[in-house]
């Protein structure tokens, strides 16, 4: 499906929009009123089925029955789940939209609760006789390394009745935190030059090369997110709070423990990524905004420069049909068979690109279920950093492709590395653009702009982790204040960008439209994770191309079926070791080399 060209699209084509009829016909059809009823019905026979006795089950060598009924209504539930939130999200300011996706997600909450007990259950079983089980069972053995991560969650489970509070509560809870946030987020309007502007509007106009434009863009930002920054001050609060107690009752030592646990990665292995890019800091952003500023004929850069295009940059403007090619030439290039699982997303409604009100900001792929495909929303405007987008979130769409036939409970890639092939997949379109750009200041565009966005992906997302930690450390000590949650904002930002850009007045209050701070607290750094791991693995494909695109599709069809330390060992590649982490920061620092050669 297209959308036709609307006002601001025409240089663009037509843009595709979903076709959500592969999930559902519709929020009122009978197929989907009749899902959820089955969904229902499900739920309690599986209750009645296995609470109890998975012990039992297990000792007679039955527990894959379980795992199979478990996955059949995982499915199923999702699908349901998948179609309220990709329905709602392409208008979040509609109250019916708004409604449909409350109340759906309500009844999934009540019906999941019935198979609560399953995971708490599985960890009460012996684990010698979960061993001999795994022994003895192939189809339960692809499971081993769910049960070890599940396993490790033991010490932190509550007992079942508790979870079952924890979980009903969740609706009113967190829940309805992010919700609030979203709507709140949709429903802003932005003052600029006379043009009422929504959020995703607004922020575009900050990497526009009219300063001015730039300029009134950040000040509308900053006002309208400062007339609400009480409300988003308390989302915050009440939101780390409500993250405190949970941690609190389940005995999590540190503020991200949970999050790491859920990422399948060590603690420590998260502390010697944060350390080596602040040890970087000096070496990366702070070398690059000083360059930058001197490009600008600047002592120091505006906050609202941060993005901006360089003097020389490339400002053409990327039609829909040039985007597309761009990227499918640059996957095919590295493997025919990398094209042919992203061709589909093109052709099939499987994307929604254009911008509009009321629809989500930022960009996503949603994986949905295994038994249908991802979804992708884009909020596409032409410009290279769109296309780079596009590059990314179709490397989400393959990597859940490819990792779908592990089913549900094993197709579900941990964080860390399910920025994998997104962020190979913008690398590939990099240098597939590069290599096609003859042109000295187009080339030096194209390389100024990759190196922006890789410090917006590792500085600055390792900065926003840091500002959470910051943050949420401070919330144990009692509420805050709008005051101090921009003091600390504005102390991250320093370290991490440096004496070369100024902080603005109003520029305190950007951390309000963050939504992975609500969303999913310490997320950010699997950004970080990613574009380091992607740096590493592209350093050893330039060393040695050969048989790499067969051990890489390897990992991508693993899924969440093998731990992180398993699936980069075929590279030669360890997380746990720090050189990893020079490794990939050593490449944007080449980056910066030749940028600074090349300096017009």
């Amino acid at each position: 499906m297209t959308a036709p060209a609307q006002k601001g699209h025409n240089q663009l084509g037509n843009l595709p929009v979903w076709d959500l009829s592969d999930l559902y016909p519709g929020k009122d059809s009978p197929e989907f009123a009749a899902a959820l009823d089955e969904a229902k019905a499900r739920a309690e026979k599986f209750e009645a089925t296995y609470k109890g006795k998975l012990a039992e089950l297990t000792k007679g060598g039955r527990l894959i029955e379980a795992i199979r009924d478990s996955e059949a209504l995982g499915d199923l539930s999702g699908r349901i789940g998948s179609f309220a939130f990709l329905h709602y999200a392409q208008n979040a300011t509609d109250p019916d939209r708004a409604k449909f996706m409350g109340d759906t997600n309500e009844a999934l909450t009540n019906l999941s609760t019935r198979v609560l007990f399953f995971e708490l259950e599985l960890n009460r079983i012996e684990d010698a006789d979960l061993d001999a089980a795994l022994d003895k069972d192939a189809e339960l053995a692809r499971y081993r390394t769910w049960f070890a991560e599940l396993r490790k969650a033991r010490p932190y489970q509550l007992d079942d009745k508790l979870e079952e509070l924890f979980h009903d509560k969740s609706v009113t809870g967190f829940s309805a935190w992010n919700r609030l946030f979203d709507e709140t987020l949709s429903s802003l309007a932005f003052e600029v030059d006379g043009e009422t502007l929504n959020m995703e509007s607004t922020l575009h106009l900050l990497s526009e090369r009219d300063e001015k434009k730039r300029e009134s863009a950040f000040r509308a930002l900053g006002k309208t997110l400062s007339e609400n920054a009480r409300l988003f001050t308390h989302i915050t609060n009440v939101l780390a709070k409500d993250k405190e107690i949970s941690d609190r009752w389940r005995g999590y030592k540190d503020i991200a423990d949970s999050r790491h646990m859920a990422n399948s990665v060590e603690r420590e292995v998260v502390d010697a990524l944060q350390k080596a890019v602040e040890d970087a800091y000096p070496r990366l952003s702070h070398r690059y905004y000083k360059m930058k500023a001197k490009w600008f004929g600047k002592d120091k850069l505006n906050a609202w420069d941060r993005n901006a295009p360089l003097p020389t940059s490339d400002e053409r403007v990327w039609d829909w049909t040039q985007a597309v090619d761009t990227v499918l030439q640059a996957y095919g290039k590295f493997s025919p068979k990398l094209a042919e699982v992203a061709a589909p997303f093109f052709n099939s409604g499987w994307i929604d690109a254009p911008t509009g009100n009321g629809k989500l900001s930022g960009a996503f792929a949603h994986p949905t279920v295994p038994s249908a495909h991802p979804y992708l929303m884009l909020n596409y405007m032409g410009r290279s950093r769109d296309v780079m987008t596009l590059a990314h979130e179709l490397g989400h769409g393959v990597h859940q492709r490819l990792a779908a036939a592990q089913g549900p409970i094993l197709a579900n890639t941990p964080l860390t590395l399910a920025e994998t092939a997104s962020v190979f997949g913008e690398m590939l379109t990099f240098r597939h653009m590069l290599d096609n750009t003859t042109d000295a200041k187009q080339r030096f565009a194209l390389l100024s702009s990759k190196v922006e966005d890789m410090l917006n992906t590792v500085v600055r997302q390792i900065a926003f982790y840091s500002f959470e930690r910051r943050v949420h450390t401070a919330r144990k000590q009692g509420e805050l204040r709008t005051e101090e949650i921009n003091r600390i904002w504005l102390e991250v930002q320093r370290e991490s960008l440096g004496d070369a850009v100024a902080q603005n007045e109003g520029y305190d209050i950007f951390w309000a439209y963050i939504p992975h701070f609500i969303h999913s607290p310490f997320y950010v750094y699997a950004y970080a994770f990613g574009d380091c791991l992607v740096n590493s693995l592209y350093a050893q494909y330039e060393k040695a191309n050969e048989g790499f695109a067969e051990r890489y599709f390897e990992l991508l069809k693993a899924g969440g079926s093998k731990h992180h330390s398993e699936l980069l060992a075929p590279f030669g590649l360890d997380a746990k070791d720090p050189q990893f982490w020079s490794l990939g920061l050593a490449m944007i620092e080449g980056l910066i080399d030749e940028l600074e050669a090349a300096s017009p």
